[in-house]
């Protein structure tokens, strides 16, 4: 049976102060909660401190973004072993944001993605399709595409660490919303997707 997971990523909102405020509140009211996985991603320079104020807790850290390289001359960049050292267990990698506004290629999310499967760490893999490739009716065609690309050189047995969430990103600042049908059928296209390049059920 599939392990629901709820990750919430906290993009380029709180300070550090603002996020150990609500990691220590997510705390009290999540303890000892056994019945999902429970994923926060607050930005880069508050990562450490709220690792300190969850560690002996139910809830887990997330980065929102990683790059593939060990060290050296990459500005701006922060490492996986920078993650795992700043108590990290979860890193989103390919989200919409990063994709669309950064022009981010699924080449780069796969760097990314097989980065953070060498070093340990789980990814959290988003993939979806905008308004006008939903509107065109080439739903599982993107998603086909995102999903051969991102998941490029990737073994059996690491496909089976990573967490995909689909991302409608039609359905976000649209004044649409995406149904739980459209969501299932997404889902579905998935799962069945994955299953046919491991040959195994997921």
């Amino acid at each position: 049976m599939r392990r629901p997971i709820i990750a919430g990523n906290w993009k380029m909102n709180k300070t550090i102060q603002e996020a150990i405020d609500v990691a220590i509140g997510l705390k009290r009211k999540f303890y000892t909660f056994s019945e999902t996985d429970i994923v926060i991603c607050p930005a880069f320079t508050a990562l450490k401190s709220v690792s300190d104020k969850i560690v002996d807790s139910s809830i887990m850290l997330g980065a929102q973004d990683i790059y593939w390289e060990e060290k050296g001359a990459f500005t701006g960049e922060v490492s996986p072993d920078m993650l795992k050292d700043a108590g990290c267990r979860y890193v989103i990698v390919g989200h919409s944001e990063r994709r669309h506004i950064f022009a981010e290629t699924d080449e780069e999310v796969n760097k990314k993605l097989r980065a953070v499967l060498k070093h340990g760490m789980i990814p959290i893999m988003c993939i979806g399709e905008g308004v006008e490739e939903r509107d065109a009716g080439m739903t599982f065609e993107v998603l086909e595409k995102q999903l051969t690309r991102d998941l490029r050189d990737v073994s059996n047995d690491e496909a089976m660490r990573i967490i995909i969430a689909y991302e409608p990103i039609w359905a976000i600042g649209t004044g649409r919303t995406a149904t739980p049908q459209q969501a299932q059928d997404a889902h579905r296209f998935i799962r069945q997707f994955v299953e046919g390049l491991l040959d195994k059920e997921v």
